[in-house]
């Protein structure tokens, strides 16, 4: 992780801030898969800083192939840039690199569990978009949520992650294609797709038309 730091992003762009940089590596690799304001990780990263340098800076991450902000779809664009980013790994050995634990420890935890197989699914999407395969969104209104949305030239496509977690997945995904017509819906995990079949296969399997 420090060596990509060094090499693709401090040597390459400028940053007034490294510490900070890194600050912001590290806390994206704990909260992928949440949604979290600019001025929620100022908070957390406890930096005088302001949101734009922050947005730049995970700018750079992303270029860097570590970690990305996913912004809201609402189908308008200049709405999608201004909303609040979902952080999501793009490798998901960087969550797990710090926590020191065996694949059957973070089993028993079905939370941290949860957040893995999320974050997993999230980064198969995100490099596919990377790639040019399609454009990668989140999805949420009030308490009703999709963890991914997809759009490949018009194909729109709500994906809905269930491992184990409390949450139930069928309503965000059902409030999502109640507001948003002409939407496919795919759940991963669960009685859906299983997890590892869907990452087995292209992005481009589940999300063109």
């Amino acid at each position: 992780m420090e060596t990509t730091i060094a090499r693709d992003v401090l040597l390459l762009s400028r940053v007034d801030k490294p510490a900070l940089l890194r600050r912001l590596l590290d806390l994206g690799t704990r909260y992928s898969g949440q949604i979290l304001s600019y001025t929620k990780m100022l908070g957390q990263l406890h930096d005088a800083g302001n949101t734009t340098t922050l947005a730049h800076y995970l700018d750079l991450l992303t270029a860097a192939g570590m970690l990305v902000g996913l912004q809201k779809y609402s189908g308008a664009a200049v709405r999608q840039r201004g909303s609040i980013p979902k952080l999501q790994v793009l490798n998901g050995a960087l969550m797990t690199a710090h926590m020191g634990l065996a694949l059957a420890e973070a089993r028993t935890d079905s939370e941290l569990w949860g957040r893995l197989v999320e974050s997993a699914v999230g980064a198969h999407l995100a490099n596919a978009a990377a790639g040019g395969v399609c454009q990668l969104f989140y999805w949420r209104e009030g308490n009703r949520e999709v963890d991914f949305v997809t759009r490949a030239g018009r194909t729109v496509t709500a994906i809905e992650v269930k491992s184990g977690r409390p949450r139930d997945a069928l309503p965000g995904l059902a409030a999502f294609a109640e507001s948003h017509r002409r939407t496919r819906a795919l759940l991963v995990g669960g009685d859906g797709i299983p997890v590892e079949e869907f990452l087995a296969r292209p992005v481009e399997h589940w999300v063109t038309g």
